[in-house]
């Protein structure tokens, strides 16, 4: 039996009135289902399972196709795509019998499958040989961002004003949100605004039918601005201009109008240009290819305290996982899907190695857990807490990946220490260099150390430089101390310390004019899981 479980391009939606949220669209068909009727085929339905604390919740589902074995289903599923958490879904087919609800005992349970969106949105092709086969299409839609350049004109008002511009989106709710405001033309009739560059969303929320409303004032320098006019207009007209057309709108003033019998208009506004560029999501390129390779590095210094001891952080509990491994496994957990090979590299620090013992970094790959636990006996914890060489490491490894010129790789550095390096000097000289190269560091504060000093590597509240004064490109930072996270779930970390990773992928492939790949239809596939013979009750 051929069961294939296949996507192709990603939908990146936007909604909401100022939100960008990207959104995936699932088609579903399935192959070679089991035929479990007597006189005829089977009577397929897919029902989408989310879920959501633990529990199998139902999505949607597909309309009934009668007497089919490899149905095609015209229902679209539409899912909120967040690259931070771990999004599981469940498929699962039945034979309909009735025209009562789906999913009852009257109903057979044909099979399905589980996977995650991450996985759908990386692979064109996710197989399960154990059960009936179901196709989610990741369907394009992509309401893609541009900037709208347009120059302005005013014409034939009644006396010399220094007028400007306001545009306001009328959000569904009916409240209005500023957009965008010209800059003032002094003593002027025939305005030239300058050009102004929006996106999409910000203008209309993507929807080329929704209304602008636009304010022309004579500018007051005590703030009493007096109204010229006002126009309505949408995206869809602006458009019209590309096609050769001339694009105007009548300025009207609703008093005047009322009052003066030969009222025309207070002027008129006319666009003179507009040019659309396109700008990619995260999900372009992870669709494209581009492969999430995740590396993490631990902190051995004596710090620590020593690993045979339950007051160590390195404390092995049979019970429970200790804090540096909750870090690890809730990040890693997320950046599994986006690797092919899902094999992690894995550097220590602030140890003494034998037989010599001498301080250096070390390397252990696959099998990230078992290897930590594993090493713990064999090196001596020493120090001290020196992270410029991981991230000059790690940033050498992605400067040779960043010469290739396609967008297919970029690297996640998750840097996991229970105190503040002690050379921050170095480590913010290596963060700027690493800037410009495809890395994203993530650092999460182990401990009940004081990491007010390691704020400053975030750059959330200013631009990160050199000892020499040398900005970063980027920011690629991200610092958390894992005692904010102690009684949340890793789901929480995890969806702190990874949200900013989407924008700082495309950021850096924008920065390099890197378009994404073609999606990609021969990345390894893997197997997904099977799910268990009776249906979620």
């Amino acid at each position: 039996m051929n069961d294939v479980l296949e996507a192709t391009s990603p939908a990146t939606s936007l909604s909401g009135p100022a939100t960008c949220v990207t959104k995936v669209e699932l088609r579903v068909s399935c192959k070679a289902l089991l035929d479990r009727d007597t006189l005829n085929k089977s009577d397929p339905c897919v029902i989408l399972m989310v879920q959501n604390d633990g529990q199998w919740i139902e999505l949607d589902r597909t309309e009934v196709i009668k007497s089919n074995l490899h149905p095609v289903f015209g229902k679209v599923f539409s899912l909120d795509y967040y690259f931070e958490e771990v999004q599981k879904l469940r498929f699962e087919v039945y034979d309909i019998h009735g025209t009562h609800s789906i999913g009852t005992r009257d109903d057979d349970f044909l099979g399905g499958v589980e996977c995650t969106l991450g996985q759908v949105s990386r692979c064109c092709c996710l197989t399960n040989p154990f059960l009936p086969a179901v196709a989610p299409d990741l369907w394009s839609n992509n309401w893609d961002l541009f900037s709208v350049l347009s120059s302005l004109f005013l014409q034939d008002l009644f006396s010399k004003s220094d007028p400007f511009l306001e545009i306001y989106r009328i959000n569904d709710d009916e409240t209005e949100q500023l957009v965008y405001r010209t800059e003032v033309i002094k003593n002027n009739l025939n305005p030239v605004w300058e050009p102004f560059k929006v996106s999409l969303i910000s203008l209309c929320s993507c929807d080329e039918d929704r209304k602008l409303k636009c304010l022309v004032w004579d500018h007051d320098s005590r703030g009493k601005h007096d109204f010229i006019g006002e126009f309505y207009a949408t995206f869809r007209e602006m458009q019209k201009i590309s096609s050769g057309n001339k694009v105007s709108w009548d300025c009207m003033n609703p008093k005047y109008k009322q009052k003066k019998r030969n009222y025309k208009n207070s002027g008129v506004v006319i666009l003179t240009d507009l040019k659309l560029h396109r700008v990619y999501s995260f999900l372009d390129y992870i669709m494209g290819g581009c492969q999430i390779h995740f590396t993490v590095a631990i902190d051995f210094t004596a710090s620590n305290g020593d690993p045979r001891n339950s007051c160590s952080l390195h404390y092995i509990n049979p019970y429970q996982p200790n804090e540096y491994l909750k870090a690890l496994i809730a990040v890693g957990e997320i950046c599994q899907d986006y690797d092919s090979d899902k094999r992690f590299s894995a550097l220590g620090f602030g140890a003494r190695i034998p037989p010599n013992y001498e301080v250096s970094i070390f390397l252990f790959i696959q099998g990230v857990v078992e290897a930590y636990q594993n090493c713990l006996p064999k090196i001596q914890l020493y120090g001290p807490t020196n992270v410029a060489p991981i991230i000059n490491r790690l940033a050498k490894v992605a400067a040779g990946d960043g010469n290739i010129k396609d967008a297919s790789r970029y690297h996640i550095l998750l840097i996991l220490t229970d105190g503040v390096v002690t050379d921050m000097a170095d480590t913010r000289e290596a963060i700027v260099r690493a800037s410009y190269q495809p890395l994203s560091i993530i650092i999460v504060g182990v401990g009940n150390a004081d990491f007010t000093d390691m704020q400053i590597l975030d750059g959330d509240d200013g631009v990160l430089r050199s000892p020499k004064g040398e900005p970063v490109l980027r920011d690629i930072v991200q610092f958390v101390p894992f005692r904010d996270f102690k009684t949340a779930s890793p789901a929480a970390l995890a969806k702190c310390v990874l949200a900013e990773v989407p924008s700082q992928v495309v950021e850096y492939f924008s920065h390099k004019a890197i378009s994404p790949m073609s999606p990609m239809r021969d990345l390894p596939t893997p197997i997904l899981s099977p799910v268990a013979t009776t249906p979620t009750e």
